[in-house]
């Protein structure tokens, strides 16, 4: 749901029904995604890569060719060929096919456990000892990039994981410590009745239940008290809510809504809604990603000086999701090492962090935030640096998230989640909406609805 919101209607094409192995897999003569087994006559090697931003996005896209034309004078015997677009759902199999997939390609953290278990990625262990940036990246990361044995697949780019949202200046004036935010879903519900209690229409918690975004919110509390929105059983994928998990997070909202009066009386909200009711200074908490700061800012008239970060209440497990690269199945070993040199020269380069964040802030555009941030170690030290360098928003407000997250183990969308979410649309709904919903009911629809969603979906 976040970034593009409907990132994971990808995993539906790359879960179900795909038979395109042989295809991605065979070997290839000479097209332009990873034909030759050779270089060049002249020693050059010829990469296509995408992520080129439109040309709508005129800073974006001058930005990145130019670094394009700094790698290739820093690397005279590599051409890179950029490429507009990222994963894009709707064309992926057909060019995977075709043999027009690039050689070096952006997918999203949903998309690599199916293309490494259909083979349609190329394996790239033998060659990342090579970059040894990757050595700092973070491992639960990089397992989002690996087989269950240990081989690696691809490379991160950026990630987000999803905490609480909070307005200091209402914990403020409701008696509570901005500089603590609640650590449990108790202590949620306790804050959002003191919020509410201030008056003047202000709301202490908001929650989603419609466009599918009921039903993202619905996993990611779900996730944070330890439960499973679908499980895979012997190959076979099954709904893991209907249980006391389940049942808390639903319970938790309607006593909110109903029993506290303190989530409002307008209801059904969407994406935007809570962003634009937390840029109006009337919400004081919401579970987001840092990302939604910005935007309140900027589109809602938002102080970003109000806004804190904590993380995820429940802390059994966050979820979360990000981006990276992966190899056409069909590269060659000089393709993907050029690749590896592009991908940690223009996207998982620690020593270029500081010179982005003074073009991210020359444009007025965040800095400052506490994701993304895929590193460890002295790579993780030069991103702090840069990043306190050059902020343009209050990373103190963010200290709880920076010290709490960490910890939280990170748990991706299930398989077909758009359509998953959509089913526990209705369960939000009916608790938001109706004081005598009967939780038990909804739950058991729901699990009904998505087994047989689930009941086509590949192991």
């Amino acid at each position: 749901m976040l970034r593009s919101r409907l990132r994971s209607a990808i995993g539906l094409l790359l879960v179900t029904g795909v038979t395109l192995v042989a295809a991605a897999c065979g070997t290839s003569s000479s097209n332009d995604n990873g034909g030759s087994a050779q270089p060049a006559a002249d020693g050059k090697v010829t990469i296509t890569v995408n992520a080129l931003p439109p040309a709508t996005d005129k800073a974006d896209r001058e930005k990145f060719l130019a670094d394009v034309a700094e790698f290739e004078r820093a690397n005279p015997n590599i051409d890179v060929v950029p490429r507009e677009g990222k994963m894009d759902p709707q064309t992926f199999q057909t060019r995977l096919a075709g043999g027009q997939l690039e050689d070096v390609f952006y997918v999203y953290f949903t998309d690599p456990a199916s293309l490494i278990a259909k083979r349609q990625v190329a394996e790239i262990t033998p060659y990342v000892g090579e970059f040894p940036t990757i050595a700092q990246i973070k491992p639960d990361l990089m397992k989002v990039f690996s087989s269950q044995d240990g081989k690696v697949y691809g490379v991160p780019w950026t990630n987000y994981s999803m905490g609480l949202l909070y307005n200091r200046d209402l914990f403020t004036k409701a008696g509570l410590d901005p500089n603590n935010p609640p650590k449990t879903w108790e202590e949620v519900r306790s804050a959002a009745r003191a919020i509410a209690g201030l008056g003047d229409g202000m709301i202490g918690y908001g929650d989603y239940s419609k466009s599918n975004t009921g039903g993202w919110h619905f996993t990611a509390e779900l996730y944070s008290l330890g439960g499973e929105l679908a499980v895979n059983e012997g190959g076979t994928w099954k709904a893991g809510f209907n249980n006391d998990k389940g049942k808390q997070v639903l319970q938790q909202l309607k006593d909110m809504r109903w029993s506290d009066n303190s989530m409002g009386s307008r209801q059904l909200l969407e994406w935007a809604d809570l962003l634009q009711m937390m840029g109006s200074g009337k919400l004081g908490m919401y579970v987001a990603t840092s990302d939604n700061i910005p935007t309140i800012v900027n589109q809602y008239k938002g102080d970003p000086t109000k806004y804190g970060l904590g993380p995820m209440p429940g802390a059994q497990a966050k979820l979360g999701g990000g981006d990276g690269f992966m190899f056409n199945a069909k590269a060659t070993p000089e393709k993907i090492r050029a690749g590896l040199k592009w991908i940690t020269f223009k996207f998982a380069n620690p020593d270029r962090i500081a010179a982005d964040n003074k073009w991210q802030a020359d444009n007025e555009r965040p800095v400052g935030l506490p994701e993304p941030n895929i590193w460890t170690g002295e790579a993780e030290q030069k991103h702090v640096a840069a990043t306190a360098e050059h902020a343009n928003l209050p990373q103190e407000n963010y200290a709880p998230f920076v010290t709490g997250s960490p910890a939280i183990p990170l748990k991706l969308e299930p398989p077909v989640a758009q359509q998953l979410y959509a089913v526990l649309d209705v369960a939000m709904q009916k608790v938001l909406t109706d004081r005598n919903a009967n939780i038990d009911q909804l739950l058991t629809n729901a699990e009904k609805q998505i087994n047989s969603i689930l009941g086509g979906v590949a192991s």
